[in-house]
């Protein structure tokens, strides 16, 4: 791994905490806010590719586990792994992975259509359908519950895919960090 790697690795870590910042919204009735942080997963792969996308957040993952309060509301320590959103937490290191290689895969065709449809991809279907049954799990109750749950969430996760998409299509236009899938350079 080179020291740029490190870098953008640790800078997207760091990222994730910052957007932790970001106040989120409270959903009357479910009382569990939408926050910021998901769309940094999506960047996370979107702008680094599937290894350093997942390096960040696995990075970012520790540091929650080893207690900082890196997460919404100033949550961290590891037991926010053993509670009903725990399944997300996890979740966001393959959600960044699969969102990375499929941007990876799709680079020189990569437009606001495309990064849209990778993030909604790995940043809704594959990350609920890691989060949501670790929520009914948890919480024993029925999965169709757990799916009720996350419902609200969907409009919210739209929006920070095609948040992801610009940013995604911005990068790839003007400062290309990510290596096509099949290509002989290794400059990056």
């Amino acid at each position: 791994m080179e020291t740029r790697d490190t870098v953008f690795i640790a800078l997207f870590a760091a990222i994730m905490a910052a957007l932790a910042v970001f106040p989120p919204i409270t959903l009357p009735l479910i009382g569990v806010p939408i926050t910021a942080q998901s769309l940094g997963v999506m960047l996370a792969g979107g702008v680094l590719g599937a290894r350093r996308g997942a390096l960040a957040l696995v990075l970012f993952l520790v540091l929650v586990a080893i207690g900082l309060p890196l997460l919404a509301g100033g949550r961290g320590g590891f037991a926010v792994f053993l509670g009903p959103t725990g399944g997300y937490l996890v979740g966001w290191v393959v959600a960044a992975y699969a969102i990375g290689l499929m941007t990876e895969i799709f680079w020189h065709r990569l437009t606001h259509v495309t990064a849209f449809a990778i993030s909604a991809v790995g940043g809704i279907v594959l990350l609920y359908a890691i989060g949501i049954p670790w929520s009914a799990v948890v919480a024993k109750v029925p999965l169709w519950t757990a799916i009720g749950w996350s419902t609200p969430f969907i409009p919210g996760d739209l929006v920070k895919c095609a948040i992801a998409a610009v940013v995604m299509v911005a990068v790839k236009r003007s400062y290309p960090i990510i290596t096509p899938r099949g290509a002989a350079s290794t400059t990056r």
